[in-house]
């Protein structure tokens, strides 16, 4: 792991060998089921071929609908506040369907406004996050933008994706990723971040880095050991392998998998059920009245004084009990 992170700085250059290199390659290891319309090779894979969507392979099963390439920027991240029997529960859908649900600058910083507000709003209870293409929930960085960014852009950007990913971590109530397709890179590191994951069996999930040179860098080398062991996060990064939802959840990447129905939303239905069981249970105000509560009774202590003067002092606290 530590070769790996070392050579990093000089392989984050390798990405602005031009956008066309990037995507020809990525489009490689995707998912083996899937290949895009048309070739690649020796041309530039402009929106119009995005927006057409996956192409099944032999065998594989049709697309649900096509896509416009254009899409408004602020339609790439929908909010939904569901009412009624499911009010408390709040839906993130990306819907970046001419990319592949990619991490895009914009996508991002939707993501962060979006999880900003939801953090401080005592409504929410429970929030999934689930992707409304098809197929995808989110194929990772957007490469064709990636590819224009000049080195000094990378590294600030990078970091920016982790920022929201870690928020999205930190939230105050339970997280639930419905995988109801790709979750590739940045976009297992996105699902790697909520409390609970579940997927469709035909889902594919993987850290896909190394094949282009690099390394996770949302919190995937953290985050995936502490999901499923250190020795197997480790092959799973070194190798790129891609598993299926059945794999993810034989090792513990998932807790549910279900085989996805006609409309390709079996996981966020799984997930839409989880969220329901936790509404009734201690709800965000509640649990700070007694976090509240909880403090006051330190406030008095002996201890409290002593942890204050000892911090004060640059010494170690000697604590009484008290």
């Amino acid at each position: 792991m530590a070769a790996a992170v070392a050579a990093a700085p000089g392989a984050l250059g390798s990405l602005h060998a031009g956008g066309a290199r990037l995507v020809a390659a990525c489009s490689a290891w995707l998912c083996p089921g899937l290949r895009l319309p048309g070739s690649l090779a020796g041309r530039r894979a402009g929106p119009a071929i995005w927006a057409q969507g996956w192409v099944p392979a032999a065998g594989g099963p049709a697309p649900k609908r096509g896509y416009s390439s254009e899409m408004k920027t602020e339609d790439e991240l929908r909010v939904r506040h569901l009412e009624e029997e499911n009010r408390g529960i709040v839906v993130l859908g990306i819907n970046r369907a001419y990319g592949k649900n990619s991490l895009s600058k914009n996508l991002i910083k939707m993501l962060s406004k979006a999880v900003d507000a939801l953090k401080s709003d005592k409504k929410v209870r429970t929030i999934i996050i689930r992707s409304e293409v098809p197929g995808i929930f989110c194929a990772g960085a957007d490469l064709k933008e990636r590819a224009k960014m000049s080195s000094s852009e990378v590294g600030p950007f990078v970091s920016k994706i982790r920022a929201v990913i870690n928020d999205i971590a930190n939230l105050p109530v339970p997280t639930i990723a419905a995988i109801d397709g790709l979750a590739l890179g940045g976009g297992l590191e996105l699902a790697l971040a909520c409390d609970i994951r579940v997927a469709a069996s035909s889902a594919k999930m993987g850290l896909v880095e190394t094949k282009l040179a690099i390394i996770p860098g949302g919190g995937g080398t953290q985050r995936l050991p502490r999901a499923i062991g250190m020795s197997l996060a480790k092959e799973l990064i070194f190798s790129a392998r891609v598993l299926d939802g059945k794999e993810a959840k034989a090792v513990g990447l998932i807790s549910h998998v279900l085989e996805q129905n006609q409309e390709g939303d079996a996981a966020y239905r799984k997930a839409l059920d989880l969220a329901r069981e936790f509404l009734p249970q201690v709800d965000l105000v509640t649990g700070l009245a007694i976090e509240e509560a909880c403090y006051a009774q330190t406030i008095p202590t002996k201890d409290r004084l002593e942890g204050l003067l000892a911090f004060k002092e640059k010494r170690p606290p000697r604590y009484k009990g008290e």
